[in-house]
């Protein structure tokens, strides 16, 4: 029986853990507070912030959000940066991507100070996770890690795919695996656009982890019997319902999971998961900035 990973559940119970740290914080006189920063008019990016509002709400983190017309000036961003970096009551910034073409997003990572950067996608921290002293795990990374525990698959002395190559999740990810500590250990190789037989890499994989932003794009017949697959992508296609299209992964669910020991499935995966890390940097965020010693699940 292939066991069906739920991130939903998994997330809540690291919400409710953080609770006690979030108590801890504010025992200290310290609430945690979480800056959004939106460029966009994308009904996706929007909907995306109001989860992350929603979410603070709920456990006791301020929220506070930033709307930017998309057509102003890149400078304006920036300049709302600093003054979000410069706020006290703020210990997580969060910038919504994309942003619009005219902005550097290179120009924006950096400007997030490095230790309100609860993205983990400041050079700074990126040189850090990669040294294997991480201040900020990111987010959808640190989540599949979890999940991967939750399950009970210890990655070490396994063989790692992972599908992707992107700053945000296939980079991170390919560096926390391959990390001498827990959740990592493994024997990592990283697949993208350019790589040949793709199906050749994945079929002999433990863990697959796929982060291609390709619908559906890793069928059953590119699974190994009893793997781990880790779905990251959540890619509209159109549908016969009523919104007029569905929300699917980069796996074919249907004919992965009936080669796979355990998977996740999108929606419902690795999606909450991201979010509940989220909020976990910002707490950790606070407790750094406050100089209080918070216990984090």
């Amino acid at each position: 029986m292939t066991h069906v990973i739920d991130g939903n559940a998994v997330a809540d119970d690291i919400r409710d853990d953080l609770s006690v740290a979030i108590d801890s914080l504010a025992d200290a006189g310290v609430t945690p507070g979480l800056a959004t920063v939106l460029m966009s008019d994308d009904g996706s990016s929007e909907t995306y912030v109001k989860m992350k509002q929603r979410a603070c709400e709920e456990v006791g983190i301020d929220g506070i959000h930033v709307e930017i017309d998309a057509d102003a000036p890149a400078e304006e961003l920036y300049e709302t940066i600093d003054d979000l970096n410069d706020d006290p009551e703020v210990h997580g910034i969060l910038v919504q991507m994309p942003v619009p073409d005219h902005v550097d997003t290179r120009e924006v990572l950096r400007r997030v100070d490095p230790m309100k950067d609860v993205d983990g996608f400041h050079p700074e921290n990126v040189g850090r996770l990669v040294a294997g002293d991480a201040r900020f795990k990111p987010c959808t990374p640190h989540g599949i890690q979890r999940l991967l525990a939750a399950a009970g698959v210890d990655p070490e002395g396994k063989d790692a795919v992972v599908v992707g190559r992107s700053e945000i999740v296939g980079k991170p990810m390919a560096n926390l695996l391959i990390q001498k500590a827990d959740g990592g250990n493994a024997t990592v190789t990283v697949c993208h656009s350019r790589t040949d037989d793709l199906a050749e890499k994945t079929r002999n994989a433990d863990i697959v982890i796929a982060a291609a932003g390709v619908p559906e794009m890793i069928d059953g017949s590119m699974i190994g019997e009893g793997a781990t697959v880790i779905d990251v992508g959540v890619n509209r296609v159109d549908a016969d319902t009523d919104k007029g299209y569905e929300l699917v992964g980069d796996v074919e669910f249907e004919t992965a999971k009936e080669k796979a020991s355990a998977i996740t499935p999108v929606p419902g995966g690795v999606g909450p998961m991201t979010i509940a890390m989220l909020l976990y940097n910002t707490a950790k965020a606070a407790g750094l900035q406050e100089g209080v010693t918070v216990d984090l699940p």
